[in-house]
């Protein structure tokens, strides 16, 4: 999963359209005609760090494609459509982005999809295995001041209480009331469901979450073309906390994670926010794990 880490990424995402930066990444977008899956390509197509871009869904994808193709951007870009097309997609990625999946709708959780978007996930990460096994695997899942200055980790997982903004470590600092703590935690854990409900009924948060996700494609392509300090917030295996599995900050390398950043100090209040988490994510990262071995 990739969880939120809003530090000033606009600047970094500009510096991504550059023409100084390296472009020779081969990139696919597996659900690339999805809510995010369209937008993502889209910007993806504009920057110089990406040389290829090959697009695969179940649908739509050569439109996408052709589209795409009118962009006056150094990428070359093709559409793959269906399982016997998605082998041909994936040889010799660099990094593989999966947004695919199916987008919740009011009254939903996201629970209500697990079996569903898990199911698409684990099909494509195993041909991602079989066709492209050195490449890099990025996975969307759902999860004040100046926006363009502020720096927060979010840790945890993807899904309500479990979403922890760390705000005791936001850059720069702030203080808020009590009262006004809990309120801005719990907007930032339903940020989601918000997007959701506004949409009524037409999708979920599809634009930002494209942008999230071309923002950490680029800090990863950053750090694997040699860049030094690139940190970004994702969902991996961890020993940060009693689950097998959290969102924390990692630092990125040329090989992927470089380090895993941890928790780092942070106040009772989110002290108590991370007890009360646990037992949810456990229970969520459980039913991911029997999932998995109970595939055929």
């Amino acid at each position: 999963m990739l969880s939120a880490l809003a530090r000033p990424a606009g600047a970094a995402l500009r510096r991504s359209f550059s023409t100084s930066a390296q472009n020779n990444a081969k990139v696919a977008v597996l659900g690339a005609s999805g809510g995010i899956g369209q937008p993502l390509s889209l910007l993806l197509k504009n920057s110089p760090l990406v040389s290829r871009l090959t697009l695969y869904d179940i649908a739509h994808t050569p439109g996408v494609a052709a589209d795409l193709s009118h962009i006056e951007t150094r990428a070359t870009v093709k559409g793959y459509l269906g399982p016997e097309q998605l082998p041909d997609c994936l040889k010799g990625c660099d990094v593989v982005v999966i947004p695919a999946g199916v987008p919740r709708k009011p009254g939903m959780t996201r629970d209500d999809l697990f079996n569903t978007n898990a199911t698409i996930v684990a099909t494509l990460t195993a041909a991602c295995a079989q066709h492209c096994p050195e490449a890099m695997i990025c996975i969307i899942a759902n999860p004040g001041l100046d926006p363009a200055r502020v720096s927060v980790p979010v840790i945890g997982g993807h899904a309500g209480k479990t979403i922890i903004p760390l705000i005791s470590q936001c850059t720069p600092k702030v203080d808020f009331p009590q009262d006004q703590l809990t309120t801005l935690t719990g907007r930032i854990q339903e940020a989601g469901t918000e997007v959701v409900k506004a949409k009524a009924g037409a999708g979920s948060a599809t634009l930002s979450m494209a942008y999230a996700g071309a923002r950490f494609v680029f800090s990863l392509l950053d750090a694997m073309n040699g860049k030094e300090g690139v940190v970004e917030c994702s969902f991996v295996q961890s020993q940060e906390t009693e689950c097998t599995y959290f969102s924390t900050p990692l630092l990125l390398g040329k090989k992927g994670l470089e380090k895993n950043l941890g928790i780092g100090k942070i106040s009772p209040f989110e002290e108590k926010m991370i007890a009360e988490a646990l037992p949810e994510l456990k229970a969520s990262i459980g039913k991911g794990e029997d999932f998995v071995r109970n595939m055929k």
